[in-house]
């Protein structure tokens, strides 16, 4: 049975490790990334580091992502400033 769910799990990082790769649009990228930080989770707490996985929890699918956002907000942010002319 355990075996079982770690296949599961394992098939799920792969699918959301190759959506990560495969979106070209930053925002979605980000969210795809916390989506797999997620999944990530999940499989370090079955495979029994539900420490690894608790810290997996909070930096790969919360704060990576969110800096990721806040680096694509900025950015384009700063091309609207210059398409103004400011």
């Amino acid at each position: 049975m355990a075996d079982a769910v770690i296949v599961v799990v394992l098939l799920l990082v792969a699918a959301a490790a190759t959506t990560a790769v495969l979106v070209r649009d930053p925002v979605r990228q980000a969210l795809v990334l916390a989506v797999l930080g997620v999944v990530l989770a999940v499989l370090f707490t079955v495979l029994q580091a539900p420490d690894v996985g608790l810290s997996q929890l909070a930096v790969g699918s919360a704060l990576t992502p969110l800096l990721l956002l806040l680096a694509v907000h900025k950015v384009k942010r700063r091309a609207r400033r210059k398409g103004r002319g400011e």
